[in-house]
């Protein structure tokens, strides 16, 4: 067995093994409660981008709207009338995005397949969205300082993903089958990101976060 690496959420060493599957192994963090794929796993740029585009992100799709609308309804009343976001992460079809849009919010997007601008992410904004994209991250330590510096102060970060809950199951989760994401978080272990950061945090529904920068 390899030694266990830095946990990518919190840093912290001292990972103990979850799970191998294979030539998969996944580790678990006794600090954040994060669980994850060691890194020697961790699939190529082009797996990636392929992967994705078997996604079916159609922007018009009532189902695929219904689904976003889980982060997007709690979010919303949180916003000041015109409050400016970014979707990170938005995918091939950024429908959060369209949603927001419709409500009232100046949108830009940002996605490292196909948004890839930088532009986006040299200003800042009222509120950034992150729906499916943070189980992705390689580095989510230095991805969510990111988010948060894109922030004005007071400016609310969204993220949506599959919380787990039961590690019994982790070996048959849907989720942890998917060959692109590689960390996964409890509700706790995202509770644990804001207030390393001095952040609010609130859960309002199942797998969804809302933290808050200090105004």
């Amino acid at each position: 067995m390899s030694a266990p690496p830095p946990c990518p959420v919190c840093r912290a060493p001292g990972a103990t093994a979850l799970l191998r599957d294979g030539a998969r192994l996944y580790w678990r963090c006794p600090v954040c409660a994060a669980s994850f794929l060691d890194p020697a796993a961790r699939p190529d740029a082009a797996t990636e981008r392929a992967h994705y585009l078997n996604h079916d992100n159609d922007v018009d799709d009532p189902g695929y709207r219904g689904f976003l609308a889980r982060l997007a309804d709690p979010l919303k009343p949180r916003l000041a009338p015109g409050a400016a976001g970014l979707d990170y992460g938005s995918g091939p079809g950024p429908a959060l995005a369209a949603m927001l849009r419709e409500a009232g919010h100046p949108m830009a997007v940002h996605d490292p397949f196909f948004a890839p601008d930088p532009a986006p992410l040299a200003a800042r904004y009222d509120f950034v969205t992150c729906t499916e994209t943070a189980e992705h991250f390689f580095d989510p330590a230095a991805e969510f300082d990111r988010l948060g510096a894109l922030l004005h102060p007071g400016g609310w970060l969204g993220v949506m993903t599959c919380f787990q809950t039961d590690d019994a199951r982790f070996a048959r989760w849907h989720y942890r089958m998917d060959p692109t994401h590689v960390v996964f978080y409890r509700r706790e272990t995202l509770a644990w990101v804001a207030a390393a950061r001095g952040w609010h945090f609130e859960s309002p529904r199942k797998d969804v976060a809302l933290m808050r920068v200090p105004a």
